[in-house]
């Protein structure tokens, strides 16, 4: 799992698509200067053979927020996509067994893309009383999801891209805790590319297919 996590690290900070190490350190300092009600972490599909070390790095990252009173509660975003397992739930679940009290996850289970992690968890959020939002996940998708929290969700939604410097001092204490898995499985799954076609499963990734009444 360590090597499989690094390469990530790594990928995960080249490019001009995703935010640069000195970029995401800035938005954690202006992050701490704040207390978020609750922060969204976008979904990582999810196969028997356990988490793999994205959804790894962004449950980690979201207890790391929450144990520096940055974030007071977590939702987890994600519907059974690519496996039949729910992203949302999935991701709860690790992150109620690695110390994140029960009563401050929460997970969302209609999301299909990156775009509709954000705009429906936002929506859920505000539907369950909290007003302060942010954005915690991976600076690739961060970057990618950057303009799309501005101009189609709330301008308000800050972003809390991952820091790996930070997170690798977590490393000591990174366990891959046991689960029950089946809570989140989908008895109906269908796959998404047999669902939807390329041009749609597009739109969607452009935020073109969201359900706008959803959580209101």
């Amino acid at each position: 799992m360590t090597r499989y996590f690094i390469a990530f690290v790594l990928l995960a900070q080249l490019g001009a698509c995703s935010f640069s190490a000195k970029t995401a350190e800035r938005y954690l300092e202006k992050a701490k200067t704040k207390t978020y009600d609750v922060i969204v972490v976008p979904g990582v599909p999810f196969t028997e053979q356990g988490w793999d070390s994205v959804m790894k790095a962004r449950v980690y990252w979201s207890k790391f927020l929450y144990d520096k009173g940055i974030a007071k509660n977590i939702m987890y975003s994600g519907s059974s996509v690519y496996s039949p397992y729910y992203e949302g739930k999935i991701m709860a679940l690790y992150a109620i067994a690695i110390g994140i009290p029960k009563e401050n996850v929460y997970a969302e289970t209609r999301a299909e893309h990156s775009t509709e992690n954000l705009y429906y968890s936002f929506h859920k959020s505000r539907k369950l009383g909290f007003q302060t939002v942010a954005l915690s996940t991976d600076p690739f998708q961060a970057k990618q999801l950057r303009r799309y929290a501005r101009v189609k969700v709330d301008r308000s939604v800050d972003l809390i891209p991952i820091v790996f410097d930070s997170l690798r001092l977590m490393h000591p204490v990174m366990t891959d805790p046991k689960i029950d898995y089946q809570q989140a499985y989908n008895k109906d799954f269908v796959p998404l590319p047999q669902r939807e076609s390329f041009w749609k499963r597009f739109r969607g990734t452009m935020g073109k297919n969201v359900d706008k009444d959803a959580y209101k």
